[in-house]
């Protein structure tokens, strides 16, 4: 019973404790009493904070903008910040956090000046959890649909255009190079037909890979280990040369390239 009765009193100032934590916060959240528009001065404090990287102190700010200010034309942009503050605070709860702040804005204020900042941030939440091309790419493929959303919705207007289009093309060649290691692996257990389906599907999907150049000449070479279907590496030893002139590769492809046209020119003659 004794030790019961402590346990309990131990939880009850614990539970003191952090009310009283809360309430000194929330007290220096608010606005002092007479301000003339409390609405930009929490505003305003967030910035702030949000600017010397105090992620809590800035949320806590703005949050007191969202909650409590309803018609303030602050509260848009205070909900934005509070899912900036998440994302760049970090971590797997925090990040899921921040896609729901986004998710709410684009889904309260879908007209909003700022919608594609919110599409934008959206796709970054998944984007920050891209893993590394041997493992899952769940991630990858959820960045990629918020950006071309981003793209589809907003790609003419939106001056962050051209940064969201970096990020679909890292997202991308992080999803087509998890396809390309599967069929270099393929190639090397020297299994052609699987390297072949694993690496045609790349170029089939994403023309626009920026390893194309490997994906190409790895295409290349297992057509060239089958018998009967070398001619058909001679358009990947081409891709190569012509666009990607400095490539590691490029004398072996020039050397295959002169072997398939004199090897063409040969059955041509016998022909």
């Amino acid at each position: 019973m004794a030790f019961g009765s402590a346990v309990k009193r131990l939880f009850a100032m614990a539970a003191l404790v952090l009310t009283v934590a809360c309430a000194s916060t929330t007290s220096r959240q608010t606005a002092p009493p007479g301000t003339q528009e409390p609405d930009k001065f929490l505003f305003d404090k967030g910035n702030e904070a949000l600017k010397a990287r105090k992620w809590i102190t800035a949320r806590e700010y703005f949050k007191q903008v969202v909650e409590t200010y309803t018609q303030s034309p602050f509260r848009p942009d205070a909900k934005l910040a509070v899912g900036d503050t998440y994302l760049e605070e970090g971590g797997a709860d925090n990040i899921v956090l921040a896609m729901n702040e986004y998710r709410e804005f684009l889904a309260y204020y879908p007209t909003n000046k700022r919608a594609d900042y919110a599409q934008y941030k959206l796709g970054m939440t998944h984007f920050k959890q891209l893993r590394a091309p041997e493992r899952d790419q769940s991630e990858t493929r959820d960045a990629i649909r918020e950006f071309q959303t981003f793209i589809a919705r907003y790609g003419d207007t939106s001056s962050l255009t051209p940064e969201v289009k970096a990020r679909l093309r890292e997202a991308m060649d992080r999803l087509a190079q998890a396809d390309f290691r599967i069929g270099l692996f393929y190639f090397r257990q020297k299994w052609y037909p699987g390297s072949i389906d694993r690496l045609s599907a790349i170029l089939k999907t994403d023309p626009e890979y920026s390893s194309r150049d490997e994906v190409y000449f790895y295409l290349a070479e297992s057509y060239m280990k089958l018998k009967g279907r070398e001619a058909q590496a001679l358009p990947y030893y081409e891709k190569l040369v012509n666009e990607f002139p400095k490539n590691e590769h490029l004398q072996d492809a020039q050397k295959r390239i002169a072997e398939l046209k004199a090897q063409q020119a040969s059955n041509e003659k016998k022909s």
